[in-house]
């Protein structure tokens, strides 16, 4: 099989597996590229599904046109095909049905899978969200009065419930751990946030582990560990996603231990030749942030799917990816923004709280600014985003707040700061 003329094969039709199809054509490249992807959509963007998609009857646009994807920009797509396997020693990517397709280059961006529930049982009225048709799903049952039971305090699971309230559902958030968001902003930040969800009207119950869900054919409600019961006409999971990596198995490609997600250095490249990961799959250790690393955002998968195919392609232009993560998630009409990491030795929330309507924490490692939260604060988020960047020192960050505000800001107190995970 012909290698040299295989081109560029980007595994994922995701948005990771779009920037990387635009930024080759855009980069110069004009050699063959195929687009594989499980679903039958043209590339889509996944935040809406949990948030207005849930409220109005407008399907997402798609980020590309398959028209587009092919007149424009010279794609053969494959959608609707699953990859089953990677052959690195005949440079193939295995698909459903017994295809197979060469590459020259590859990017993996097939993102990742979300957890269910093992309690589940094939009971209906389960679901998770990660497709237009897991949403579509959701957005028909939510009625007014259907009682909503949202498994998981993380984002994904407080903006489901965001547009359950808005919809007229009664909701419950169940979530396993002392306090949400831990992992993501920090016991201290994730603690003030669930106010958010007490000012809406929304019952959270933390430390809580589900044993059992009620219903014969239908679920109609769970049992937790100290033996409370949560009715319920619909339950929605939202514990995280794994990579979607199972297909790599036996082909050499390195998975990170702990979750699977694909070993990359820091051009994003894997353990295999000419064979490289972007978006959520993608574990590479970020320079500015001084650690290995794997996102779950938009901002990340974007600019990695542009940069793996930059470096795949053109080994003279090869640059190293490091990025200060950002994310955002709107929940009951406020706007949470993050930048850096919580993964920081102590976090303090330097003024404002929910009650306000609007927050600023900072998050330190021994006087370096590494991570900050915001809420309903838009344009502080970036500038603190830049200090990040440059390894400005947490008394930057509080001078920069104290020019902004016409209140000084205080010191961050070590008395009442907290200690992240």
């Amino acid at each position: 099989m012909d290698g040299s003329s295989a081109g560029l094969v980007v595994v994922g039709a995701s948005l990771a597996g779009l920037r990387a199809v635009e930024s080759a054509r855009r980069a110069g490249y004009i050699g063959p590229i195929t687009l594989i992807g499980e679903e039958v959509h043209a590339p889509y963007d996944r935040p809406p599904l949990s948030k207005q998609f849930l409220l109005d009857n407008r399907n997402p646009a798609p980020l590309c046109t398959e028209e587009d994807l092919r007149e424009r920009l010279g794609v053969r797509l494959l959608l609707g095909r699953a990859a089953v396997g990677l052959d690195p020693g005949s440079h193939v990517v295995r698909l459903d049905q017994g295809h197979q397709v060469p590459y020259r280059h590859a990017v993996i961006a097939t993102g990742a899978k979300p957890r269910g529930l093992n309690e589940a049982g094939g009971l209906a009225g389960v679901h998770t969200l990660r497709t237009v048709e897991d949403a579509s799903t959701i957005r028909s049952a939510l009625t007014p009065g259907v009682r909503v039971v949202v498994v998981g305090a993380g984002f994904i699971g407080a903006e489901i419930a965001s547009s359950a309230v808005s919809a007229g559902a009664a909701v419950t958030i169940v979530e396993a751990a002392p306090a949400p968001l831990l992992r993501a902003v920090g016991e201290l930040v994730g603690t003030e946030l669930v106010k958010l969800h007490d000012l809406a009207g929304v019952r959270v119950v933390l430390g809580a582990r589900i044993t059992e869900l009620l219903g014969t054919t239908r679920v109609t409600g769970i049992r937790l560990s100290d033996g409370q019961v949560v009715r319920a006409d619909m339950v929605v999971v939202g514990i995280g996603a794994a990579p979607a990596t199972d297909w790599l198995s036996g082909s050499g490609v390195v998975l990170d231990p702990a979750d699977g997600g694909i070993v990359c250095d820091e051009f994003l490249r894997t353990s295999v030749a000419d064979v490289y990961a972007a978006g959520d799959v993608a574990c590479w250790p970020n320079a500015i942030m001084d650690r290995r690393m794997r996102m779950e955002n938009r901002t990340g998968a974007a600019e990695q799917g542009a940069r793996a195919a930059i470096n795949a392609l053109f080994p003279d232009r090869a640059t190293a990816y490091e990025t200060v993560p950002y994310f955002w998630s709107d929940w009951y009409g406020s706007r949470i923004q993050f930048a850096g990491t919580a993964l920081a030795e102590r976090a303090e929330i330097v003024t404002g709280d929910v009650e306000q309507g609007q927050f600023v924490a900072l998050y330190r490692t021994g006087g370096r600014l590494v991570g900050a939260a915001t809420l309903n604060q838009p344009a502080k988020i970036m500038k603190l985003r830049r200090l990040i960047q440059r390894r400005s020192s947490l008394d930057d960050a509080v001078q920069l707040l104290q020019r902004s505000y016409t209140v000084p800001v205080p010191e961050p107190a070590a008395e009442r700061a907290q200690p992240c995970p």
